[in-house]
């Protein structure tokens, strides 16, 4: 029996790795986000202080594992085989879990996770216990709600707060600096350094290092004593070091951005690694407890009462963890994807927004503007003049391909170090995760980032984060529950099957992630296209992301016209209802590529901006065109067979069947000109979109002939009659399209 343990500990640490692996990707965001976002150094830089910060964490903590030991279950009340259903039940949840969050780009908190997982598995098997000890044990003796209920609180009070502080303290940092910041720099910089890195050495101290194994009792009792004196040394030499690197003409506020990385990446390794392998090292203290004291009882009557003690970690495993987060953030790609999404929704310039509208940031961005319109009102012209003067971006000094300066940069790093070291120690339970997260956001919209054509948008992401944060909690909790059952019913079999499905699930999110990215490889394209600056490039660019994307038009529509028509002469209802959603689909991206255009036309000099910017917005209108028609085809047609009436008759299959099938082709074909640039083609082209025009009037000439024969067939008639005539618009506005993108393409027109 204890070799069958055994396997589970050594199975629980193999989770562990993964789950480290994934745990990373989705931390990074934490203390990555804002200086990718600045451009504060290199990517290879940013990663190497942040890898130092998190490999020095992970040594120098003591694991913090306590939480994973006692803090959720009363392990004196459980037996060791029910203490290992939990951790492995929290383990399989946990790494698929936060594997899905990364592959989705959204960020979540890992100890939310964590203690959501325990709480649910624990309950499952308190019932049983309960149950089972015919009231001799309650569910208040088991379970520790005190510690689940801080991390509630915690969702609310860390939102709030950071996300109130960095309106404020943006816009306070932005009225002393401007975005043009240069000048300011040469009077408040050492300053400013001083006070930000005397504030992230604090953090460091208080939150980065308050379990270190290498700090004392008494030199913490010490730090604690002499804190404010300590503090005010760290303010007089950082700000004396801070006017020497000024003199040496280097840009303090990119050190203390790099400083203040290295501080979030200390701390999340310290403080958060419990996340990651507390479960496995809890069950691996369990087990070699049992082997030391079982005296012959088995795993069923052994009590893990040993657990109540404090966590010894043995450095071994602090150094190996922190060897596999490091190889983690330099290898995972969902890691990259996380960070993109903070990054996107702070952004200082407008570009492709990944997340759409909501009904929810409608009404706010409507209550906001009217509230702002009256406050705005009512202040004073010169008032306005001056603070309107502040907040002028046409000088914002942004390193090349940058989302937002290093003024935000350094205040978001500032602000979320200060207030996760005062709720540290005034035992408030901030999550490292939410904090950094709505101090960007809070500072995004100081900053003016949000403006009435991108609030919506952004609005609707935040939303969406934070209600995967809520998401997390429930979905973290039942379904460990269930998977704790079915270990602890199943036994040996469930454990093996439930194993294969987790790692079943991490490959197929893997290989499904990578299709992904393969898809997205436009996106790199479209960041040119928003990002560039330069006039006589902007052309260039437009061009070629125009064609991308009208090849793509046309390549969807050729499929979503066949599928269209094939499912109405054939009756298939569930054909056409999945080509309606996919409709919808195509003209909800077309509308941000429509949004990305004219940012690209935007950059475009002033004659080329007449001449050509009027080609690309008529063809995109006939692109947008094209889709509508196709899906003013779909809606009868689907209504039609779903209320089962009466189909076409054969030969009126059989004549619109081939032309359908012809136009099918035609749209292949103008894809394929348009993808290749090849307008040497495009006269036959036009002959034969003519040619199909005439065909389809022939049809319909002859459908409203024999519809005044047989009255009895007017419904399927009326349907016929949209085909067809959609079925020219289609063609029609294929035809224009062709010819917008012809003049646009062209070089001397």
């Amino acid at each position: 029996m204890e070799t069958f343990y055994l396997i589970i500990v050594i199975f629980l640490f193999l989770i562990a790795v993964f789950d480290l692996s994934v745990g990373v990707s989705n931390d990074a965001v934490n203390f990555l986000n804002s200086a990718i976002g600045a451009k504060a150094a290199s990517f290879k830089v940013i990663m190497a202080i942040a890898a130092i910060g998190i490999f020095v964490g992970a040594s120098m903590s003591n694991g913090m594992m306590d939480i994973a030991r006692h803090g959720i279950y009363q392990p004196q009340f459980f037996y060791l085989n029910e203490i290992m259903c939990i951790l492995l039940a929290v383990m399989l949840t946990d790494v698929v879990l936060l594997d899905v969050f990364n592959t989705m780009g959204l960020p979540t908190s890992t100890t939310v996770s964590m203690v959501f997982e325990l709480l649910g598995g624990t309950f499952a098997l308190a019932i049983v216990k309960t149950i089972n000890s015919n009231g001799a044990l309650q569910m208040g003796d088991l379970i520790n709600t005190d510690k689940a209920l801080q991390v509630i609180i915690a969702i609310f009070v860390s939102v709030a707060i950071a996300f109130f502080f960095g309106v404020v303290v943006q816009y306070i940092a932005r009225l002393i600096f401007k975005f043009n910041y240069r000048r300011q720099l040469k009077y408040f910089g050492a300053l400013f350094g001083g006070f930000a890195s005397t504030t992230i050495i604090y953090f460091i101290l208080i939150n980065g290092l308050k379990a270190s194994t290498m700090m004392t009792p008494e030199a913490r009792a010490w730090i604690h004593e002499n804190t404010q004196l300590l503090m005010g040394c760290c303010f007089v030499v950082t700000t004396v070091l801070m006017q020497i690197l000024m003199w040496c003409r280097v840009n303090v506020l990119k050190v203390v951005v790099l400083l203040g990385t290295f501080a979030l990446a200390l701390a999340f390794a310290g403080n958060d690694l419990v996340n990651f392998i507390g479960v496995p090292l809890a069950g691996f203290s369990a087990y070699t407890d049992y082997v030391a004291n079982a005296n012959g009882l088995a795993p069923d009557q052994f009590l893990t009462t040993s657990l109540l003690e404090s966590a010894r970690t043995p450095s071994v495993f602090l150094i190996g963890s922190g060897i596999i987060m490091v190889i983690a953030l330099f290898t995972s790609k969902k890691a990259q994807n996380v960070i993109k999404t903070s990054v996107d929704l702070s952004r200082q310039e407008t570009g492709e927004e990944n997340f759409g509208t909501s009904p929810i940031a409608r009404k706010l961005v409507r209550m906001t503007t009217n509230a702002s319109s009256l406050i705005i009102n009512n202040i004073p012209p010169k008032a306005r003049t001056w603070l309107n003067s502040r907040f002028d971006k046409d000088d914002v000094i942004l390193e090349h391909g940058a989302a937002f300066d290093l003024v935000r940069a350094s205040v978001n790093l500032v602000l979320a170090s200060l207030l996760i070291a005062l709720g540290t120690s005034l035992k408030l339970p901030l999550s490292t995760t939410y904090v950094t997260f709505m101090v960007a956001m809070g500072s995004s919209l100081a900053d003016r980032a949000w403006g009435r054509d991108s609030a919506v948008y952004r609005i609707t992401g935040v939303i969406s984060v934070i209600g995967g944060w809520f998401i997390t909690a429930g979905a973290a909790f039942l379904f460990c529950f269930i998977v704790t059952m079915i270990v602890y019913f199943g036994g040996t079999i469930a454990i093996i099957l439930m194993s294969v499905l987790a790692a079943y699930m991490l490959i197929h999110s893997q290989i499904t992630y990578n299709k992904k990215l393969k898809k997205e490889k436009k996106s790199s394209l479209a960041q040119q296209l928003v990002a560039n600056k330069d006039q006589e490039n902007a052309l260039v660019l437009l061009r070629q992301f125009s064609r991308e994307e009208f090849t793509k038009v046309l390549a969807w529509s050729a499929d979503l016209y066949d599928r269209v028509t094939s499912g109405f002469l054939h009756e298939s209802y569930r054909t056409l209802r999945k080509a309606m959603g996919d409709i919808e689909t195509e003209r909800h991206y077309f509308k941000q590529v429509k949004r990305l255009g004219t940012i690209g036309v935007s950059h475009l000099n002033d004659q080329v901006g007449l001449e050509k910017g009027l080609y690309y917005f008529q063809g995109n209108d006939f692109s947008y065109d094209i889709i509508h028609a196709i899906k003013r085809t779909c809606e009868p047609c689907l209504e039609h067979t779903d209320n089962n009436f009466n189909p076409l008759g054969q030969a009126q299959k059989e004549s619109f069947g081939m032309i359908a099938q012809e136009i099918v082709h035609f749209l292949e074909k103008c894809k394929q000109v348009v993808e290749e640039n090849n307008n040497h083609e495009l006269p036959a082209l036009y002959n034969q979109g003519n040619i199909l025009i005439n065909q389809l009037g022939v049809l319909k000439r002859e459908e409203i002939r024999q519809m005044r024969e047989q009255m009895s067939y007017i419904k399927v008639g009326i349907v016929y009659l949209t085909v067809i005539q959609e079925s020219q618009n289609v063609v029609a506005y294929t035809i224009n399209l062709l010819k917008m993108n012809q003049k646009f393409q062209e070089e001397n027109q």
